[in-house]
């Protein structure tokens, strides 16, 4: 999938309520109300990082913050300050492949329903265009 850049790291950063050096996305490549393309380049001093591959945790909090960008940009684009959120659910989790450092991952969020603050994703990420982890999550916006 080609993809365009649309905002870099301290855009995205700005967007998230994780701080340094819990942020595990870095960019977004393309964003519609119902999906979003967000990428994260694995760096040597990842919290996820062990030795040369970044771990199990660290690809399912990408894939969490990648649904939480897509939620900070939609406020964003309201003039409104995003709430925080929280993950409700995790299901059918599928992890075919760990990336190395240095490699660059792109997840794609689909919003499959969103009600009441109430939000079901699925979530597919990639590494040079090959599926390494899929999975749905539901996340609950703090009233």
């Amino acid at each position: 999938m080609e993809t365009t850049l649309v905002l870099e790291k301290e855009a995205v950063e700005n967007l998230l309520p994780q701080k340094f050096p819990f942020v595990m996305v870095d960019k977004m490549y393309a964003y519609t109300e119902t999906s979003l393309v967000s990428g994260l380049k694995i760096q040597n001093d990842n919290i996820f990082s062990s030795d040369t591959l970044f771990l199990e945790a660290g690809l399912i909090e990408h894939m969490a913050q990648s649904v939480a960008l897509h939620t900070g940009y939609q406020f964003f684009l309201k003039n409104e300050i995003a709430p925080t959120g929280y993950i409700g659910s995790i299901k059918e989790i599928e992890i075919k492949k760990l990336p190395q450092i240095n490699d660059t991952i792109q997840s794609t969020v689909t919003i499959l329903q969103e009600f009441a603050g109430i939000t079901l994703v699925d979530i597919v990420t990639t590494l040079n265009n090959e599926q390494i982890a899929s999975g749905q999550m539901k996340t609950v916006l703090a009233k």
